[in-house]
């Protein structure tokens, strides 16, 4: 047992080997990983907020989009054509995963998770049976590179405003208020005659489609693919999601339209690489960085939820019954 003194003492050690500067020196790398994986939670937020489905193989597309991207670039391609063919790997991925939930019945969250699984030997047939490989920004014109932070935030968020934009437009058009309303009530959308099987498989390719092409760019950030670059990528980009809506919410309100929540998306997956640049700064292990996102998601996830119950003009009335039956005694 430490004595109060030796606490003392090594707690007063700990802070002081905390540098200030050095954590100045790392938020923008933490922002420029976020601006990236932004564009992960945008696919992500497509199945989970507007078609209402947990769809799992974003954590295979995303390595898919990273492999693809690497492999493509190493054997001559500029990035940028390298990233639309991700983009297309993940929208024909996506696709098998609507196909196995309408045509075959699959739940699909079940369906996702065939996908993911099918995805992890594609991926190392496209790797060439290695685990990952390695790219360097000194052989290589990449598009984006760690070594570049300032840059990589600045053509990162030139793509994210693009994206935005387009995606924006898309869910305008008569399609994409086809897609919105599937997601809002199938049934009255099937009764407006909407396909809503279609809409699934659209929605479902467009979200891998994002996801494949934000591994695309998060595999030149860190210069390598990796093919279980992916785990865990379903809970980061519902990280992003929640932390976005909550704070847009808090923000702006009712103000709040399609647009922002997109943008907002973006910020939850800033914030979240800022907490967890944080984390790494405070010198905490980083193997239990997800048991911390975790727990920032369930937080999240339950500030809705609170929010919702302490409107509740019920759980209003009980209060009040309690307040009233507690003066009445007094």
């Amino acid at each position: 047992m430490f004595s109060w003194e030796e606490t003392h003492m090594n707690v007063a050690l700990y802070f002081s080997s905390l540098n200030p500067l050095d954590l100045l020196g790392r938020l923008p790398a933490g922002a420029a990983q976020g601006l990236v994986w932004g564009i992960m939670a945008i696919g992500v937020y497509i199945t989970f907020r507007i078609l209402n489905i947990a769809d799992l193989s974003v954590d295979g597309t995303f390595s898919t989009g990273g492999a693809v991207t690497v492999m493509l670039i190493l054997a001559g391609w500029n990035p940028w054509p390298a990233m639309l063919v991700a983009f297309a790997a993940g929208l024909l991925a996506g696709t098998v995963t609507g196909l196995l939930h309408t045509k075959l019945g699959i739940p699909a969250i079940l369906a996702g998770i065939l996908t993911q699984y099918g995805l992890y030997s594609i991926n190392l047939a496209i790797l060439q049976m290695k685990a990952n490989q390695a790219i360097s920004v000194d052989k290589y014109d990449l598009a984006i590179s760690g070594r570049t932070v300032n840059l990589t935030i600045l053509i990162t968020l030139i793509v994210v405003i693009v994206l935005i934009a387009v995606i924006y437009m898309y869910f305008g058009t008569e399609q994409g208020s086809a897609l919105r309303a599937t997601g809002c009530n199938q049934e009255m959308s099937k009764a407006q005659g909407i396909n809503i099987n279609a809409m699934k498989v659209i929605g479902l390719a467009l979200s891998n489609g994002l996801v494949a092409f934000a591994g695309g760019l998060a595999a030149q950030y860190s210069g390598f693919a990796d093919v279980n670059s992916g785990r865990g990528s379903i809970v980061i980009g519902l990280a992003a999601v929640i932390i976005g809506e909550v704070l847009g919410e808090a923000l702006l309100g009712k103000h709040l339209n399609f647009a922002g929540r997109l943008a907002f998306v973006v910020v939850g997956g800033i914030v979240y690489y800022l907490v967890y640049t944080l984390v790494l700064w405070l010198k905490l292990d980083p193997n239990m960085m997800k048991l911390f996102t975790a727990i920032i998601v369930a937080i999240f996830l339950a500030v809705p939820f609170l929010r919702a119950q302490q409107k509740s003009s019920f759980k209003r009335a009980g209060k009040l019954s309690r307040q009233n039956t507690n003066g009445k005694e007094n």
